[in-house]
């Protein structure tokens, strides 16, 4: 028995010598690594882009007073196209306005039936809307005092709907001195909606 003590013990160390010597292999980790979360998409902080052409209708109310007499009003409307520029926050940009009207002027000794508008404008975008000022040229014509040049001034709000369509509100006051040589001073205050398509 005391032999086979010390014979045991060596079999058993032979066996497992090749067990421990074999294993070469590295560890094995187990770490689970989570697979990277795909980045955010970007933000828009500047609400929809403006930039384009638009063209588009309006109607409202004008109206019409003279130093000569009281003032005259009527229904205008008719016909709005241009172009903005979206520089992030800010929106510049250029148009013009044709108008119909039917309103008396210098207690109805005229007709203002028509009024043409070259104009620039530059507004700060809030959210889907933009608030804005306006401001240009501006040329009337009446049935028989014929017609003159003049300026405007004013300003606006218009939101968009969509990407291609906006609606707004827009309040301008004209003033045109000395219409067509007659010693008659005209002033003409606008109030429109208008309807835009953006291209």
């Amino acid at each position: 028995m005391k032999r086979a003590t010390p014979i045991l013990a060596a079999a058993l160390a032979v066996g497992a010598a090749p067990a421990f010597a074999g294993n070469t292999s590295a560890p094995v980790d187990d770490t689970i690594v989570a697979a990277p979360q795909p980045a955010p998409a970007p933000t828009n902080n500047f609400g929809p882009n403006w930039t384009g052409v638009y063209g588009g209708v309006q109607l409202g109310y004008g109206d019409v007073d003279t130093n000569v007499s009281g003032n005259d009003d009527g229904v205008i409307g008719g016909l709005t196209a241009g172009y903005d520029y979206d520089l992030g926050n800010f929106v510049v940009g250029g148009g013009l306005d044709y108008d119909f009207a039917d309103i008396g002027v210098a207690n109805n000794a005229a007709t203002l039936e028509n009024v043409f508008r070259a104009k620039v404008r530059g507004g700060y975008k809030l959210g889907d809307g933009l608030l804005y000022a306006t401001g240009g040229y501006a040329q009337a014509d009446t049935d028989n005092l014929g017609s003159d040049d003049g300026y405007f001034i004013g300003g606006g709000y218009e939101h968009m709907i969509t990407q291609n369509f906006s609606m707004g509100g827009e309040l301008l006051y004209h003033e045109f001195d000395d219409y067509n040589n007659t010693a008659v001073d005209v002033e003409a205050t606008t109030l429109q909606v208008r309807g835009t398509y953006r291209f």
